[in-house]
């Protein structure tokens, strides 16, 4: 498999002849650090640029570089000490780039860079303002330097994933202190950029930027837009990066777990690199265990206790707890179970959903186990095998409204996968009688991949009333996120 990013010989990567930018220079030192992030190999990335700060210490590419090794060393260890260890960095790189050649490409880009992964971090520890406000420094400054040099084709990352996040931000603190700003977004428009530079950049003097872009583009298709592509992109698109970028199992395997494809995560986790050159990521024993769990493994204990012994963070924590809690639960020990669900309250935070829902759960009383089973099996894409758990069962075999709704809701999303499109539709209707007044998440998400049945049908009139539907519905688990999703599909209707 060939590499993605060679090291030039020369400076001007772009259309710009090098004296323009002098100070902005993406020399092979750079572009080896460059490499280095997004192979997660951030040690050997902070030794290329060491070695550049000695041979051109007023080279301007530095701080944006020095930025992305603070960005993915948080991404990674997910800890809050590390975040407000570095966030300080921010201002004294961007002064270091302000006083610099004005008349680069990289001058504003750069900034906007440096805001934007800011912003992202920040969103993952609750200071949504602050996000807020560098989300709008970073579009501001990439629109006036998409004005100036149209031909720079990096501006159009930047701009793509400001488009599509905020063009389906769901509702929430984030979304509130953006809109005092006015700045809205197009979610087709930013896949639409994604699309084109995935698509040019490896044709072209941008090719070393390919990588950043499938990591932002895998990001937007799999966890904005909930599209049913993201799996088939994701792969294709990722195909070409090197197997030593750790960066690209976690994207292929994420992709993977989150589409059904657990086999093919378990395949890919398994032969990661591997070695002390990468930055540890315990966050991918998480993800291991999810899918070995996903397959009804009961061993897959040993990934999230691994997840749990290894993470210096604040995130996933609860989610890791409460699949303990559940693979104690089908070993059939209930009082494992009771005490796993009760560190699932107590430890961790709620920056994340995974973990908000998992402290609801953990709460909520004890899982009724086929449902259970079904629903991991389904997650994990063995339909049939979920379908054989759940294909006698009748919502008289259950006590309560909770476990009777979702019944229907499993079985819908069932149907729906393996192509049984009426049958799907006759579930998903009994769902939303059964809970549409209830607080639990499954009758609002049943009208939604109601309406999407319906869209791929062609009879827009019923898929813009199970949309309206689930936007009706309050009150219930993961609504802001939901309803982004039904409104999202009422605009891909009017389009």
């Amino acid at each position: 498999m060939t590499k993605i990013i060679p090291v030039f010989a020369f400076s001007a990567l772009l259309l710009f002849p090098a004296s323009l930018f002098a100070n902005f220079d993406f020399n092979s030192n750079c572009l080896n650090a460059y490499k280095s992030i997004f192979e997660l190999k951030l040690g050997n990335a902070r030794a290329y640029i060491s070695t550049e700060k000695k041979q051109h210490p007023n080279n301007s590419i530095i701080p944006l570089l020095e930025n992305y090794v603070d960005y993915f060393t948080v991404l990674t260890s997910e800890s809050k000490a590390d975040f407000d260890r570095l966030k300080g960095n921010k201002s004294i790189r961007l002064d270091q780039i302000s006083d610099d050649d004005k008349k680069s490409p990289y001058y504003l880009y750069a900034q906007a860079e440096i805001n934007l992964q800011w912003a992202l971090i920040r969103g993952r520890f609750g200071e949504y303002f602050n996000a807020a406000m560098e989300v709008k420094k970073a579009n501001s400054l990439l629109q006036e330097n998409n004005k100036k040099f149209p031909n720079f084709h990096l501006n159009l990352k930047g701009l793509g994933l400001i488009n599509a996040v905020l063009g389906n931000l769901p509702d929430g603190a984030l979304k509130t202190a953006l809109s005092t700003f006015g700045i809205k977004g197009n979610l087709q428009n930013g896949l639409n950029m994604f699309e084109k530079l995935a698509d040019n950049l490896p044709k072209s003097s941008y090719e070393p930027f390919y990588e950043e872009v499938v990591f932002y583009y895998a990001y937007v298709l799999t966890d904005v837009a909930h599209s049913s592509q993201a799996y088939a992109k994701t792969i294709k698109y990722t195909e070409r990066i090197a197997d030593t970028s750790l960066l690209k199992s976690y994207l292929q395997s994420y992709v993977c777990i989150k589409n059904g494809h657990s086999e093919e995560a378990i395949a890919i986790l398994a032969k990661r690199p591997a070695g002390r050159v990468y930055q540890p990521f315990p966050y991918l024993d998480y993800l291991e265990g999810i899918a070995h769990l996903n397959k009804l493994n009961l061993n897959s204990g040993i990934y999230f206790n691994r997840f749990l012994q290894a993470t210096k963070g604040v995130n996933f924590v609860k989610d890791a707890y409460l699949h303990l809690g559940w693979i104690s639960l089908l070993k059939g020990d209930k009082a494992a179970y009771a005490a796993f669900a009760a560190k699932a309250v107590k430890n961790g935070y709620t920056y994340m959903e995974k973990d908000k829902q998992a402290k609801a759960e953990a709460a909520s009383g004890t899982p009724t186990i086929d449902l259970l089973k079904a629903r991991l099996l389904f997650d994990g894409g063995y339909l049939s095998r979920a379908l054989q758990i759940l294909d006698d069962k009748k919502v008289t075999d259950y006590a309560n409204d909770k476990d009777k709704t979702e019944l229907n809701y499993r079985l819908g999303r069932i149907y729906d996968d393996l192509g049984k499109d009426d049958q799907a539709l006759t579930a998903y209707q009994e769902t939303i009688n059964e809970g549409k007044n209830l607080k639990y998440y499954f009758a609002a998400n049943a009208a939604v991949q109601m309406g999407k049945v319906y869209e791929r049908r062609k009879n827009n009139a019923k898929a813009k009333e199970a949309f309206n539907t689930a936007i009706a519905m309050k009150n219930h688990e993961f609504e802001s996120s939901i309803e982004s999703q039904a409104r999202a599909g009422l605009k891909r209707l009017a389009n």
